[in-house]
């Protein structure tokens, strides 16, 4: 994430862009205690399915702009596999969640990728999370396993703990840093283009579409433990 500055945003600063990230994953992989995490530094033991629409938002600054996280939840639409088209609609990243602890929940991954790519942006900027890495105890997914599925797919990776907030911050600044990142390239060749009629505004309060993503160098794939 070099180039990129990271702090809080000051709510009543104007926002220079707008992301919007969904949450997608099985039922109770703690989709809802990572936005918790991020959203409010929060965590509750006593968590219930969610269940309507619900997104929550997050202002930080990314090299002296002001970028408002816009988070969607799945809202417990996919207990009933009816994760609608409107739910990735103008999406630019996502967070692609399984629970380390369930093997199940890894092994739907797949289909829950396919399933954003045939709905959201093709050049969305996406993470694989395993998440609650706190429980190693209990691990039923080698993070070797997911980090060779990420490379494959040309995700980023991470695992994290919702309960302990492990990597949890540093997941959603690495999706947000890439889009920003993707922005500032495209705002270069919008300049160059502006002579041919074609203008275009990159900043102000509106969802941004990212330009294609870049593969996911291994760095970039982190689990709980130190190596």
């Amino acid at each position: 994430m070099a180039g990129a500055g990271i702090g809080y945003g000051d709510a009543n600063q104007r926002i220079d862009y707008v992301f919007k990230v969904v949450l997608i994953g099985d039922s109770a992989v703690g989709k809802s205690q990572i936005l918790a995490r991020f959203a409010r530094n929060e965590f509750s033991l006593d968590s219930k399915s969610t269940i309507g629409v619900e997104f929550q938002t997050r202002t930080l600054l990314i090299d002296h702009k002001t970028v408002k996280a816009q988070i969607w939840d799945t809202a417990g639409q996919e207990r009933y596999r009816a994760v609608t088209s409107a739910y990735y609609r103008g999406a630019v990243g996502a967070m692609l969640v399984y629970d380390i602890t369930k093997r199940q929940t890894f092994d739907h991954i797949p289909r829950w990728l396919e399933e954003l790519r045939n709905h959201a942006d093709k050049n969305i900027v996406i993470i694989l999370i395993g998440n609650k890495c706190d429980l190693e105890d209990q691990r039923d997914v080698p993070t070797e396993d997911a980090k060779e599925f990420a490379e494959k797919e040309g995700l980023f990776f991470l695992e994290t703990s919702a309960l302990e907030a492990t990597n949890v911050e540093t997941a959603f600044v690495t999706v947000l840093t890439e889009i920003y990142n993707i922005i500032n390239k495209k705002s270069l060749t919008a300049d160059e283009n502006q002579g041919n009629g074609n203008s275009s505004s990159l900043s102000g309060q509106k969802i941004i579409v990212p330009g294609p993503a870049q593969e996911v160098p291994a760095k970039r794939n982190m689990c709980c433990q130190s190596s």
